[in-house]
């Protein structure tokens, strides 16, 4: 009889382990070691909420969205503090991968919010759209606009965008490429090497027309259990250096 009572009690307790989640949550600090001027701080929350819940497979933890087709909702906040300048920034998102069809739309708004001692207050707006198309398992194309607004100038300029998420030997790996073309060209590449479906490590660049705009990043992720998360990057551009922490947690 008591081996029965355990029976059932594992058997509960595995049915309760098929996790599924609907939003996530984030917050981030970061320290700003610019090359001229005192080190400064920010930070950030983030959330996304998804249409359908996604449910983790035995997959990377950090791309069961992506590889569930999961339509979302996202918004993101982050505040720099500098010496003699503050930088706010918002954005709100959608993805929307089409049912019953390889096709997706994203589109993005946000601002960006520049006040420096002794001048006035600085204000862009901008945004973006785009038509994508998963032909394969694990890979998204992406055409679309990204724009800017502000007292001083606006643009709007055609974009690319791809990601792949593969196997390569006996590890899952993440691909990513955009670019922007127009007045300002810039472009960005990205990999996450995937040691197992809890912990990945990946390595990003940046670069733009933009004088002294070069990025290199290097990044890792752990998820300590399935819903809760830690990452670190660090930042390495001429301007100075960015260190951030990011924790975050699935329901």
């Amino acid at each position: 009889m008591l081996k029965k009572i355990a029976l059932a009690t594992a058997l509960i307790a595995s049915l309760g382990t098929v996790h599924a989640y609907q939003a996530e949550v984030g917050g981030t600090i970061a320290l700003v070691d610019p090359d001229n001027g005192d080190t400064s701080t920010g930070f950030g929350i983030d959330a996304t909420y998804y249409f359908d819940s996604v449910r983790l497979k035995n997959d990377p933890y950090s791309e069961a969205a992506f590889l569930n087709r999961a339509s979302n909702l996202n918004a993101a906040f982050s505040y720099i503090d500098y010496d003699l300048y503050e930088n706010t920034t918002f954005n709100a998102g959608i993805e929307y991968f089409v049912p019953n069809s390889d096709f997706y739309i994203s589109g993005n708004l946000g601002q960006v919010s520049e006040e420096t001692e002794g001048f006035e207050d600085f204000d862009t707006t901008l945004y973006a759209a785009e038509l994508g198309y998963l032909p394969i398992p694990g890979l998204l194309l992406a055409v679309g606009l990204a724009g800017y607004d502000n007292d001083r100038d606006d643009g709007v300029d055609p974009t690319l965008r791809a990601k792949y998420m593969t196997r390569v030997g006996q590890y899952d790996m993440n691909f990513e490429a955009g670019a922007n073309f127009g007045d300002l060209d810039a472009y960005t590449l990205g990999t996450d090497l995937y040691l197992d479906n809890t912990f990945s490590a990946g390595l990003g660049f940046a670069d733009s027309d933009v004088r002294n705009s070069d990025v290199f990043t290097i990044r890792a992720k752990k998820f300590l259990n399935q819903q809760v998360s830690l990452e670190g990057s660090i930042n390495f551009a001429d301007a100075g250096n960015i260190f951030a922490l990011r924790g975050a947690y699935r329901f």
